[in-house]
Protein backbone atom coordinates (compact mmCIF):
# COMPACT_ATOMS: atom_id res chain seq x y z
CA UNK A 1 0.00 0.00 0.00
CA UNK A 2 1.47 3.33 -0.98
CA UNK A 3 1.75 6.18 1.84
CA UNK A 4 0.57 9.34 0.62
CA UNK A 5 1.66 11.03 4.40
CA UNK A 6 5.52 11.72 2.77
CA UNK A 7 4.49 11.86 -1.00
CA UNK A 8 2.39 15.09 0.18
CA UNK A 9 4.48 16.91 2.26
CA UNK A 10 7.58 16.07 0.84
CA UNK A 11 6.13 17.87 -2.75
CA UNK A 12 4.08 20.59 -0.79
CA UNK A 13 7.85 21.66 1.30
CA UNK A 14 9.38 20.74 -2.13
CA UNK A 15 7.07 22.91 -3.81
CA UNK A 16 7.08 25.50 -1.45
CA UNK A 17 10.84 25.82 -1.86
CA UNK A 18 11.13 25.74 -5.60
CA UNK A 19 8.87 28.93 -5.50
CA UNK A 20 11.17 31.19 -3.70
CA UNK A 21 14.71 29.89 -5.81
CA UNK A 22 14.92 32.95 -8.36
CA UNK A 23 17.54 33.44 -10.84
CA UNK A 24 19.13 36.36 -9.73
CA UNK A 25 21.36 37.61 -12.78
CA UNK A 26 24.38 39.12 -9.99
CA UNK A 27 24.50 34.96 -8.87
CA UNK A 28 26.35 32.61 -10.99
CA UNK A 29 23.51 30.13 -10.03
CA UNK A 30 21.74 29.35 -13.25
CA UNK A 31 19.30 26.56 -13.43
CA UNK A 32 18.92 24.66 -16.69
CA UNK A 33 17.29 21.66 -18.55
CA UNK A 34 20.37 19.53 -17.80
CA UNK A 35 20.87 21.08 -14.19
CA UNK A 36 17.19 19.66 -13.47
CA UNK A 37 18.13 16.18 -14.79
CA UNK A 38 20.94 16.05 -13.02
CA UNK A 39 19.11 16.54 -9.53
CA UNK A 40 16.59 13.95 -10.72
CA UNK A 41 19.11 11.56 -11.17
CA UNK A 42 20.79 12.51 -8.13
CA UNK A 43 17.66 12.54 -6.06
CA UNK A 44 16.81 8.61 -6.90
CA UNK A 45 20.12 7.73 -6.38
CA UNK A 46 20.19 8.94 -2.17
CA UNK A 47 16.59 8.25 -2.20
CA UNK A 48 16.88 4.59 -2.90
CA UNK A 49 20.17 5.11 -0.49
CA UNK A 50 18.07 5.97 2.09
CA UNK A 51 15.66 3.70 2.13
CA UNK A 52 11.81 3.68 3.25
CA UNK A 53 10.79 4.84 6.72
CA UNK A 54 11.26 1.36 8.80
CA UNK A 55 7.96 0.12 8.86
CA UNK A 56 7.00 1.49 5.23
CA UNK A 57 6.87 -1.26 2.21
CA UNK A 58 5.64 0.04 -0.15
CA UNK A 59 8.78 1.03 -2.75
CA UNK A 60 12.39 0.57 -1.54
CA UNK A 61 13.44 4.30 -2.18
CA UNK A 62 12.18 6.90 0.88
CA UNK A 63 9.42 8.14 -1.47
CA UNK A 64 9.01 11.60 0.60
CA UNK A 65 12.67 12.44 -0.55
CA UNK A 66 12.19 12.02 -3.97
CA UNK A 67 8.71 13.90 -3.90
CA UNK A 68 10.36 17.26 -2.69
CA UNK A 69 12.59 16.70 -5.17
CA UNK A 70 9.74 16.73 -7.76
CA UNK A 71 7.95 19.31 -5.70
CA UNK A 72 11.52 21.88 -6.44
CA UNK A 73 11.15 21.61 -9.60
CA UNK A 74 7.82 22.19 -10.35
CA UNK A 75 7.99 24.86 -7.83
CA UNK A 76 10.38 26.48 -9.98
CA UNK A 77 9.20 25.78 -13.25
CA UNK A 78 5.64 27.30 -12.04
CA UNK A 79 6.89 30.45 -10.46
CA UNK A 80 8.91 31.45 -14.26
CA UNK A 81 11.82 32.93 -12.74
Amino acid sequence: MLNLGPIITGFTIGFIIGLTIKNNPNNNIIFTKSSFIALIIVAIIVAWQLGPFPYYDDLPIATGFIFGAFGLIAGKEISGL
